[in-house]
């Protein structure tokens, strides 16, 4: 995996092939980084990563000058190699939760710019998170999640449903936590 902006630009990281890990693809990972670029300064945001894995999206907020990068994953082997990896890179601002993410989101009570969810595609209900990060109240007002999941799922009826992205086999769903203005004035776009 290679993070592509910010400080550590270019910078080629292995990660142990015993993880039970599918990093998210560089295309994909630009991609997704292109539309996130547009709405948001990363040197301003506070984000959490579910389901972290190797840490792919974690260094690369962290890369880009992220306040902070809290990264959730409940393999002991994920959580160590990201530990050691944020802090080969000097990566300060991440900090590293081993935790089952349906568990975490539904007792953390702190609240995020981005929240990034990258379950196992076979893994069943992973619905619940979305329910939990809104019925827990983790995104801050515009806030938004950000699911990776497969063609399998379609998250369009949710309430705070965006948008919804396709790169080759990986899907991005967008869910926003709007602000009373911004529901007004979509109504009165006739959006």
């Amino acid at each position: 995996m290679r993070i592509i902006s910010g400080k550590n630009r270019g910078r080629q990281i292995t990660a142990p092939s015993s993880l039970p890990v599918r990093p998210t693809t560089d295309m994909s990972k630009e991609s997704l980084f292109n539309i996130l670029n547009n709405y948001f300064y990363f040197d301003r945001v506070v984000v959490l990563d579910l389901f972290a894995g190797t840490g792919n999206l974690t260094y690369e907020f962290a890369s880009r000058g992220a306040l902070s990068v809290t990264s959730v994953d409940n393999h002991q082997g994920c959580a160590d190699f990201i530990r050691r990896t944020a802090g080969k890179l000097g990566y300060s601002q991440v900090s590293v939760i081993k935790a089952d993410a349906f568990v975490f989101t539904k007792h953390c009570k702190q609240q995020f710019d981005i929240i990034f969810a990258d379950p196992p595609y076979e893994l069943p209900n992973i619905e619940n998170i979305i329910d939990n990060v809104f019925e827990h109240n983790l995104l801050k007002p515009d806030g938004w999640l950000v699911m990776e999941h497969s063609k399998a799922h379609d998250f369009s009826q949710h309430p705070q449903f965006y948008q919804h992205r396709k790169y080759g086999k990986v899907n991005f769903t967008f869910l926003v936590n709007m602000t009373e203005n911004q529901e007004e004035e979509e109504a009165e776009d006739g959006r």
